[in-house]
């Protein structure tokens, strides 16, 4: 602001200077610059004409040059400095069916929807629209924006800068305040101005209300505090890493998945699998994914995941030639190649004390993956935002479902939100604890114990049969987590927070005491520091 000052105090030459400041600050956010124009002109620094012809300049100029960069450069550029830092590859994607869909309209729809100019003016390039025809849409576009959004500001600013909150301040002080809190206030009335915008609201409020949509980093601080009680009653940090000997680390951090399926004995519960090494180049690799395939006579589809990871991140179900060499291509880590198990799944949570001879189901997770009905009339988009539970997930399904995303499904056609079964991608948990049977559980036992020195942990299991399921037969293993895997029945919708907490802090509770049970064996836990390289080298590979 003292720049912005110093630019005023020669009247010419620093309305000159400040005329190309508002015009390039314009490339960095179109909106904050016109409303900061707005209030601006609501002091009297500058006139409504001014703002608005400097502000017009700016907005059109980036508009055009989005539109080449998508014109010259295509979808490379995105990955490149600056445009990677405003826009995505997949907001680019989505932007070029939308434009598609909506033709010319999309241009004046998008000033309205926050978030859509940047990828719908690049998309308009990239489609190889006419440069001449869309320069004038374009020119149009910003003209009816650029004044609504000025003289907005200036009427509100007017009001605003001399309230009394801001009686006493500088006057620079009040044009930055009163800006930020008009830019927010506007951006809250164009979001309320459309369906989607508004449905995006309700998204944002359910998941800010239902604990289950919560980030990790806001609903774990209390099973930390607990961990941490834990500890000081079994005086250790780090006892729970004794709970799995035959685990690295017990399954805490970046336990290799491979590694754990490769040592359970009881194959023919196991899913097929093959590790596919990092260190061999991409054609190798290829050829690997095609030899297991080969070897065991399976087709497409197929599972691609990497050996290390947390919370279903990079798992993908691979259904062509081109899925698979472009995973391989983006993946260049080790990676498991798996089959697909058709049918329903499962997370089955299992624990055995070391001096019990038969171990217990801790919980069972009935995992969902929700479909949507067609009625011939809304697009793909619109069912899920009409959804009560869908909108919860929108931007997740939204992104999985981009390319079809403005397609309207036919009356009765049903569409499969997700195929994995990851709550943070967008599957449904229920608490499966009636599925449980005792030929169940003695499965379970029996296939727990082929893994010497693992005793608590959970199963993602898929099967083709429930009622097979139930009788312990017919089911494979797709994956086996180790201590700091969850009871993930937790997230059934009808559970109470104080429920959810019960559980975690039941479940940490017998990681403890089955971790001092092997201390008293002689299995001594990883030092502090052990764990902490642990987390780096998983955070930091």
């Amino acid at each position: 602001m003292l720049f912005v000052n110093d630019l005023l105090m020669n009247q010419e030459s620093g309305l000159v200077l400040l005329f190309f400041f508002l015009v390039f600050a314009t490339f960095v956010s179109e909106d904050f610059t016109c409303i900061s124009a707005g209030v601006m002109a609501a002091e009297g620094r500058i006139s409504f004409l001014f703002a608005v012809t400097a502000c017009l300049i700016g907005i059109y100029v980036g508009d055009m040059l989005l539109f080449f960069a998508g014109r010259f450069f295509g979808r490379a550029v995105v990955k490149r400095v600056p445009l990677k830092w405003f826009l995505s590859k997949e907001r680019v994607e989505r932007s070029s069916l939308w434009f598609e869909r909506k033709g010319v309209g999309a241009i004046f729809i998008s000033r309205f929807i926050p978030g859509m100019r940047l990828p719908t003016y690049f998309a308009a390039g990239l489609l190889n629209t006419n440069a001449f025809r869309f320069a004038l849409y374009f020119f149009i576009a910003a003209a009816v924006w650029t004044p609504l959004l000025v003289g907005l500001s200036l009427r509100l600013g007017a009001e605003t800068v001399e309230s009394a909150f801001l009686k006493h301040q500088s006057v620079w002080l009040k044009i930055a305040a009163v800006s930020v809190l008009i830019f927010f206030l506007v951006k809250f009335l164009l979001k309320l101005s459309s369906y989607q915008g508004r449905r995006l609201l309700v998204s944002h409020w359910r998941r800010l209300t239902r604990w289950e949509f919560w980030s990790p980093l806001v609903f774990y601080p209390p099973v930390f505090l607990y961990i941490i009680r834990l500890s000081i009653k079994y005086r250790s940090l780090t006892l729970f890493t004794s709970v799995n000997p035959a685990m690295f680390g017990s399954g805490f951090v970046g336990e290799s998945k491979a590694e754990i399926l490769y040592a359970i004995k009881s194959k023919n519960f196991i899913a097929q699998f093959k590790l596919i090494p990092s260190e061999i180049n991409h054609s190798e690799r290829i050829a690997t994914a095609h030899e297991f395939m080969s070897e065991n006579s399976f087709s497409f589809p197929i599972v691609l995941k990497p050996d290390k990871g947390e919370r279903g991140a990079g798992v993908a179900i691979i259904k062509t030639e081109k899925d698979l060499e472009d995973y391989l291509a983006q993946n260049k880590g080790e990676t498991i190649i798996q089959e697909y198990i058709a049918g329903k799944e499962y997370g089955v949570f299992y624990y055995r004390y070391p001096t019990s001879a038969k171990g217990k189901i801790f919980a069972i997770t009935d995992k969902r993956f929700p479909a949507l009905t067609g009625d011939g009339r809304a697009t793909l988009e619109e069912l899920i935002l009409q959804d009560d539970r869908a909108v919860c997930m929108a931007k997740t399904y939204c992104n999985l479902h981009r390319e079809k995303l403005y397609n309207v499904p036919a009356n009765g056609e049903q569409i499969q939100l997700v195929e994995l079964g990851t709550h943070c991608r967008g599957a449904v948990f229920l608490d499966g604890g009636e599925i449980k049977t005792d030929a169940l559980e003695n499965a379970i036992d029996e296939l727990s114990k082929s893994y010497e020195g693992f005793y608590f942990g959970r199963y993602d299991i898929r099967t083709p049969s429930l009622a097979d399921f139930k009788k312990g037969k017919n089911f494979k293993v797709v994956e086996l987590n180790g201590v700091t895997s969850e009871a993930t029945n937790i997230y059934d919708p009808k559970n109470s927070l104080f429920t959810a907490y019960k559980i975690l802090f039941e479940q940490w509770r017998i990681a403890f005491e089955i971790g001092a049970q092997n201390r008293k064996r002689g299995i001594e836990p990883l030092p502090v520091l052990g764990v902490l390289r642990l987390v780096i080298a998983f955070a930091l590979p």
